[in-house]
């Protein structure tokens, strides 16, 4: 591999000092003069006509400045595509889950906004609901929304090759039901914004993580030019999509309220709203068929999935889509059918999350393989061996892979000593109090997602006269470290040092537009926007520099705070001198270097499920040891190995870091992270009865880097982390099936299912 400067070096992140110290402001941090407080006013009911909302309480209340219902809105509605655009700021006619947002009051402080909010009467008709996808589904069921027919909110299929042929000439086939839970982000920073109205228009400081999105929202919404809306991005404490990447009542609330009033107004959302109201992963119930040779080798698959989208449409179709456009990942698939069918129900809606779309089948897949080689006698590592794709690959649906480190990450983890200490004989361990077990997955994930609208990505570096650099980007920084591998491109491109450059903050009114941080694009599409700007500054001052020494520009290397001529080292000059002789000599210049990436004109059939979701794509693979109580059920997973191929890891710090957190995020949502639901009530609404891990539940995970640089990354990178939110839920299923002797294909397994599943067992 070629050796750089800065770039793979483990560099610490450069906004750690402030965060560390308690320089960085978030959005609930911002505070201005006269600021009014604005609170949401909720449905107590699932689902509910409104007839008649009376706010006369609430704006008698001393210190309350206004109040809005839906009505002041005028029929505006928001949503993923324009017709899917079903959502309201606040409820109109109708509320279709508990927690919708009714009314909304602005008061002068925060104590008073919250009891004019409780003293809103509104009356309502009760309406049936409905709670359940599979009973939504059904003729005659309630309807969430009258234009849905069965209650249907969006339905993707894709059909390739011949699964019926192919299943007739298996020497097994395997059909299983499995079920993924009901569970949210867990981000510590519930949404927050600080919003004003004045003669410039609209400026919000929102707690966003795509924060071009709200951008567009407001100006539709209050039908303002979109250089009259101008959102300038604090610190964010974590995103992971969902509601960090889509807008919400208090945004457009907070927001007329100051036009209403002519001050700033601010909002902060309780941990309990978010439980209660907000964006979750949908809940997939995922029939898998899979057919299989007695050798191992798959023949086909075909999953019919029906997923709970809760009350609205929000970005649910994208989910659908990519549920099956990369299933035909990371094993050869000769021919694949998939149904997918998203479900309104009154439910909270579901959005997209971490490992988008992916988790779900990929889950069902990886388990139903592991039972099939179980069956037929195989090593699942030979089975997966047999069919892991080896690049260049293109799938059966055209998705094509440029590198992959699958068949190395496999290898590296079967010769690693937690594998081979797996043992075959299991009976006489669970007959003991405590059975140890180990589990195996792989998965993929793309990087540098594509979906519909605008994609690209923009990056402006202006050169300051001392040589030091300012760095402009539009994408965000939510906690993933992005911020300081952008820094680090520049640097690289530059041959200067991090401290010399600056990265502002995302500011819609100064820096360039960006899609949003969402399916591991930053690294990639933002990473190549830096990279190309800064090569757009180095050519200018290379022109500067071959006129000094009459050489060619191409000559002219940038390294280590130097500017030399290739193999003359004796012609130098330091990159500050160089800097001010092209800013002052003759009638000086001012040097600014632009660049951009995005996906030219390949095609994507969205509707069919052909093509790239993205530019390229990730492999995982993951080793579990888990410890389980045969007593209890209780479940310690003790040690988790990744074997990651993320291409060229820019940062190493970054990229196990953020793959550690991945790991843990999905360890949760499989052993213990689940909401309790009643009738479309969430009964677990605080972060002590929604059970995430704890620090001392984190395991020993150790970190390998699979080396597989892809052509379509800065240096060869690829995504990092969202690969391992995908590989873990199956890794630690198996481990918990090779303690037990028992599948469980329903997430959480929690003790309860294991002490149940076990008592089931043994009367048999």
């Amino acid at each position: 591999m070629e050796e750089y400067a800065i770039i793979g070096k483990r560099i610490p992140r450069i906004d750690g000092r402030m965060k560390a110290t308690g320089e960085a402001k978030y959005a609930a941090d911002y505070e201005m003069p006269g600021m009014l407080w604005c609170k949401i006013a909720r449905s107590p009911h699932p689902h509910a006509r409104i007839l008649n909302i009376d706010t006369s309480r609430a704006l008698s209340l001393p210190g309350v400045k206004g109040v809005l219902a839906g009505k002041d809105f005028g029929g505006w509605k928001w949503g993923w595509m324009p017709k899917t655009r079903d959502e309201s700021p606040l409820a109109v006619d109708k509320v279709r889950y508990l927690g919708e947002a009714v009314a909304a009051v602005a008061a002068v402080d925060e104590d008073a906004a919250e009891e004019a909010a409780g003293l809103i009467d509104v009356e309502y008709e009760i309406l049936p609901g409905v709670f359940d996808p599979e009973e939504a589904m059904k003729e005659g069921a309630p309807q969430v929304h009258d234009y849905a027919r069965n209650n249907l909110s969006w339905d993707f299929h894709m059909d390739f090759g011949d699964v019926e042929k192919a299943f007739k000439e298996s020497d097994l086939v395997r059909e299983d039901r499995f079920e993924t839970g009901r569970v949210i982000t867990g981000y510590l920073e519930p949404p927050a914004a600080v919003a004003m109205w004045d003669s410039s228009g609209i400026t919000i400081w929102p707690a966003k993580q795509s924060p071009y999105f709200v951008y567009r929202h407001l100006a539709a919404c209050f039908d303002l030019p979109l250089n009259k809306v101008r959102v300038i991005q604090p610190f964010i404490g974590g995103g992971f999509g969902g509601t960090k990447n889509d807008s919400l009542a208090g945004d457009f609330c907070s927001v007329m309220f100051s036009k209403m009033t002519g001050k700033p107004v601010k909002f902060v959302y309780s941990m309990e709203e978010v439980l209660r109201t907000c964006r979750r992963r949908h809940n997939m119930i995922v029939y898998n068929k899979m057919g299989m040779k007695r050798d191992g080798t798959i023949t086909a698959m075909q999953s019919r999935v029906i997923a709970d989208g809760g009350a609205y449409t929000a970005i649910g179709p994208l989910t659908m889509y990519l549920t099956g456009c990369i299933s035909t990942l990371p094993y050869k698939l000769p021919n694949f059918k998939h149904d997918i069918y998203r479900i309104f129900t009154n439910n909270p809606i579901s959005a997209a999350m971490r490992g988008h779309g992916s988790t779900h089948t990929r889950f069902a897949a990886e388990i139903q393989m592991e039972m099939m080689a179980e069956e037929l006698g195989i090593d699942p590592i030979e089975v997966r061996l047999k069919n892991a794709i080896i690049a260049p690959h293109e799938t059966i649906n055209k998705v094509t892979v440029h590198s992959c480190g699958l068949v190395d990450g496999i290898k590296t983890l079967s010769e690693h000593p937690l594998w081979k200490s797996r043992r075959d004989e299991r009976k006489e361990e669970r007959e003991k109090h405590t059975s140890r077990g180990v589990g195996f997955s792989s998965s993929a994930y793309l990087g540098g997602a594509r979906q519909r609208g605008h994609q690209s990505c923009g990056a402006v570096v202006r050169l300051c006269e001392d040589g030091t650099v300012d760095y402009l980007t539009g994408a965000t920084d939510c906690g993933q470290g992005s911020d300081t591998v952008l820094v680090q491109i520049v640097a690289e491109e530059l041959g200067i040092r991090i401290e010399d450059i600056d990265i502002k903050r995302v500011d819609t009114a100064y820096t360039p537009c960006d899609a949003g941080s969402y399916g591991s694009r930053v690294t990639v599409l933002a990473g190549e926007a830096a990279r190309r700007a800064a090569m757009d500054v180095r050519r200018q001052l290379a022109d500067v520099a071959s006129s000094i020494w009459k050489v060619r520009p191409e000559d002219i290397i940038f390294r280590g705070g130097q500017v030399y001529v290739n193999n003359s080292p004796d012609q130098a000059i330091s990159f500050r001198k160089l800097t001010q002789i092209a800013c002052y000599e003759d009638s000086g210049a001012v040097i600014i270097g632009r660049g951009y990436s995005g996906y030219g004109v390949e095609e994507l059939d969205f509707d069919k499920g052909i093509g790239n979701p993205g530019t390229s794509y990730s492999f995982t693979s993951q080793l579990t040891e888990v410890d389980v109580d045969m007593e209890t059920g209780f479940v310690k997973c003790s040690k988790i190995v990744l074997a990651h191929d993320c291409g060229r890891p820019l940062n190493p710090i970054n990229v196990e870091a953020q793959s550690q957190g991945a790991v843990i995020q999905g360890m949760g949502q499989s052993m213990y992270e689940k909401f309790v639901m009643d009738r479309g009530n969430t009964l677990n609404s605080n972060l002590a009865d929604y059970k995430m891990p704890l620090s001392t539940d984190v395991p020993d995970i150790e970190y390998i880097d699979i080396i597989a640089e892809d052509p379509n990354g800065p240096y060869g990178a690829k995504e990092a982390s969202e690969g391992a939110i995908v590989s873990a839920p199956p890794s630690i299923v198996n481990a918990i099936h090779d303690a037990t002797g028992i599948w469980f294909k329903e997430l959480p397994v929690t003790p309860e299912k294991i002490v149940m599943a076990l008592k089931n067992k043994n009367k048999k």
